[in-house]
């Protein structure tokens, strides 16, 4: 008997057909005779339009009682799912983040879990239930208010409630048979991956692919629990993502996991670029300049720094963030011109962002020509280049994106023979 954790995402519980298909495969992985352990999304777009309403009634919603509104989502979600198991005969508990221990800061809207105290679940698992988990949220203890995670929580919740409970794995259900060299909606050919490292995938998320959440990933490989992104809508075995020194459960004892030279491609049409334009060549410009970015709140991804100008004696300095980020940037610079010195500001947030990662790039080389050569002969103008020690990532424009990111999997030789299978549209 093995402990299982299971998570699956608001387009695997959009309506109550889906939920009872749910609901079946929970109960057939309790009838293999496995414990098992469910944090559930909520229903759909529920997180979103509860947004837009929270918006309508007040332009700035204050932040506790926006947790209290987008949390009951969840909680929707898992008493139903509870419900459907009891009709097929089974015995299931419902919890939410605070009832199963889910402890985190006090930061509203993007906490952080500090501890996980699973007396409850632990006690329904003894006495032979299926535990159902409201994805998402948690509970300060200083406070003692409600909180959520952000982005990406319940994924973020599935991985912690497997660590604490020491699960032999966690299963991370989407609409996409498991992790792939692309975005299958961007490039239709891209390959399942049987397993991929936890480095490559934090890589991969961190650069734009939404089948995992980074906060996640990070979280399953500094707890060492075993990842399997699989898909609710088919019984296809999916990608195990392997922290270090991890097997992978498919393979034979003794066998080598070859690292591939390139693992995928990601791409990311989410951010935006600030040229901070005629700045002094002296020292402590970018310092004083992305002292006001932090103060900003903004978080910076790539950083570009030309040449001088002999003539003046100034440069320019480009770097991208999130769009939702860039206003508040601008703003915040634009206060500070004067003190700064520098010309004056450009925003561009037509830009997407092409990113290749592979654990094999530290050992083979080659890898950048691939890459160059094929925007090269598909006519794509590179704006800006950064580097990791497995990833390689590029600024082009937004309309070329999509283009570039088939000709550079193609070029690495990752288009598979068919084509991938969406079950649900969105990926999550």
């Amino acid at each position: 008997m093995a402990l299982i954790v299971q998570k699956y995402g608001g387009s695997s519980v959009a309506d109550a057909e889906s939920i009872k298909r749910v609901a079946k495969r929970i109960v057939d992985t309790r009838r293999a005779g496995h414990d098992v352990v469910v944090a559930v999304s909520a229903m759909g777009d529920t997180t979103d339009e509860m947004l837009d309403l929270a918006h309508e009634v007040a332009p700035i919603p204050a932040p506790r009682e926006l947790d209290m509104l987008l949390s009951s989502g969840e909680r929707i979600s898992m008493a139903l799912l509870a419900m459907a198991i009891h009709s097929m005969g089974f015995e299931a508990r419902s919890f939410t983040g605070s009832q199963a221990g889910m402890i985190t800061d006090s930061h509203h809207g993007k906490a952080r879990i500090v501890d996980v105290t699973p007396v409850r679940l632990r006690e329904a698992l003894d006495e032979g239930a299926i535990v159902i988990v409201a994805g998402f949220q948690g509970f300060n203890r200083d406070t003692r208010d409600i909180t959520t995670l952000g982005r990406g929580g319940s994924d973020t919740t599935a991985v912690a409630l497997a660590a604490a409970l020491k699960a032999d794995v966690c299963e991370i259900y989407s609409d996409v048979d498991g992790i792939y060299t692309a975005d299958p909606r961007v490039i239709p050919r891209a390959a399942k991956l049987d397993h991929i490292s936890s480095e490559e995938m934090l890589e991969l998320a961190a650069n734009g692919a939404k089948v995992l959440y980074i906060r996640a990933v990070e979280y399953a490989r500094r707890h060492r629990v075993l990842i399997h992104a699989r898909s609710t809508f088919s019984s296809a075995e999916g990608t195990y993502v392997l922290g270090e020194g991890m097997k992978n459960p498919r393979e034979s004892e003794g066998a080598a996991m070859e690292e591939p030279i390139v693992a995928g491609v990601a791409t990311d049409l989410s951010q935006a670029k600030i040229t901070v334009a005629g700045v002094p060549d002296v020292p402590g410009k970018a310092a004083e300049i992305f002292k006001i970015v932090s103060k900003s709140g903004a978080n910076v991804d790539m950083i570009v720094q030309n040449v001088s100008a002999a003539s003046t004696g100034r440069t320019d300095i480009s770097f991208t963030l999130s769009k939702a980020d860039a206003a508040g940037t601008i703003k915040a610079l634009a206060a500070e011109q004067s003190a700064v010195g520098f010309e004056n500001l450009l925003h561009d947030d037509q830009i997407g962002k092409l990113s290749v990662v592979g654990a094999g790039m530290r050992t083979h080389s080659g890898v950048s020509e691939i890459l160059f050569d094929a925007l090269s002969r598909g006519g794509v103008n590179i704006e800006m280049i950064s580097t990791s020690e497995i990833r390689i990532s590029v600024v082009v424009r937004g309309s070329d994106l999509a283009q570039a990111a088939q000709a550079v999997h193609t070029a690495y030789g990752l288009d598979s023979e068919i084509e991938a299978v969406v079950h649900a549209g969105t990926g999550r």
